[in-house]
């Protein structure tokens, strides 16, 4: 059930996740609706939490996965391996030394409209700043996906949280 939901249901509810993502609260819910109506139907955990269910079905959040395929389009975007030019979203912070983290921190435009502050440029900033310094020079988006990325989820909880 698990693979057939990988395969079918959740590529429609991620499709161009990076371009689209929700930020009302509502619009969030009714994405976790289908992931939490599917976790109920599998019967070794229907009496679990929805997190309890997740953690043992081995997936992540809808908001986590988000959240993580913006850190791999800033990655792509880096690399060039995106139709994206750099410089078409992103500038680099001149104020960063690179002693703390890594020296391809973003700076963050300033923005009073909710829809620039929640735009792809402006919400991933935070959370590419975080990263380290092996993380973002990462060899391949292949070590950046399977390597770092994954395992920072298993070591700092909450990071890809909002």
């Amino acid at each position: 059930m698990v693979s057939l939901y990988k395969t079918l249901v959740r590529p429609h509810v991620e499709y161009c996740v990076s371009a689209w993502s929700p930020y009302y609260k509502k619009d969030k819910e009714l994405l976790v609706k289908v992931q939490r109506r599917f976790s109920k139907m599998i019967n070794n955990v229907e009496g679990l939490s929805y997190e309890e269910r997740l953690r043992c079905l081995n997936l992540w959040t809808l908001e986590e996965r988000r959240n993580r395929q913006d850190l791999i389009e800033v990655f792509k975007i880096f690399q060039g391996k995106s139709i994206i030019g750099f410089e078409e979203l992103f500038v680099l912070d001149k104020n960063s030394n690179g002693t703390i983290g890594h020296n391809l921190k973003l700076s963050k435009a300033r923005c009073t409209r909710d829809c620039w502050k929640h735009f792809f440029s402006n919400r991933v900033v935070n959370r590419w700043n975080k990263l380290d310094k092996q993380i973002v020079g990462a060899s391949s988006l292949k070590v950046f996906k399977n390597g770092f990325i994954d395992r920072l989820r298993k070591t700092q909880m909450g990071f890809f949280m909002d």
